[in-house]
C-alpha cells in the first residue's frame, strides 16, 4: 500500500496576488517544502543526502489547479512516491483546502547525482535510501 505522508502550509501573505489570490508559480515551492519534509520524516534529510554527495534535481514538473487559495488558507499537501527505479524518482502531490476542497494535483521527477554532476543509481550505490523509498509504493 502506498504511503502518503501530510505536509501543512498556511498561505502567507507576500504569496497572494493583487487579486488576493495565491500566485501558481507558489505552488511549486510548497511542493519543494512538502517533498523537503518528506525526505526528513524518513530519514533521509537534504543534510544527510549532501554529506553523502547525492543531490537531486528536479527533471519535470506537473501540475494540475483545481481551486484558488488565499491568504490564511491552510493547505494540507500529501506526499507519495509513484515510482523509483534507481535513477529516477517520480512523486505525486494532492493539496486540499481546510474544507477538503481540492486546490492542485501535481507530479515532480527527479534523478540523482553526485557533486560531479554524474548520474546516481540508489539501488546500487546508496541501497538504504533507495530501500527507504521504495517501501513507500
Amino acid at each position: 500500500m502506498m504511503e502518503k505522508i501530510e505536509y501543512i502550509h498556511d498561505v502567507q501573505y507576500y504569496e497572494t496576488d493583487k487579486m488576493g489570490i495565491t500566485h501558481h508559480s507558489n505552488y511549486i515551492r510548497w511542493m519543494e517544502e512538502a517533498r523537503v519534509d518528506f525526505l526528513k520524516k524518513i530519514g533521509w534529510d537534504y543534510d544527510k543526502l549532501e554529506e553523502i554527495g547525492v543531490i537531486s534535481p528536479v527533471t519535470k514538473i506537473d501540475c494540475k489547479y483545481k481551486n484558488n487559495t488565499t491568504f490564511a488558507d491552510r493547505v494540507t499537501i500529501v506526499v507519495s512516491v509513484e515510482e523509483c527505479k534507481g535513477v529516477r524518482l517520480k512523486l505525486a502531490y494532492e493539496m486540499k483546502k481546510q474544507d477538503g476542497s481540492d486546490v492542485c494535483e501535481a507530479h515532480s521527477e527527479h534523478c540523482f547525482m553526485n557533486e560531479k554532476g554524474q548520474v546516481l543509481n540508489l539501488k546500487k550505490d546508496f541501497p538504504a535510501f533507495y530501500e527507504a523509498i521504495v517501501s513507500r509504493l
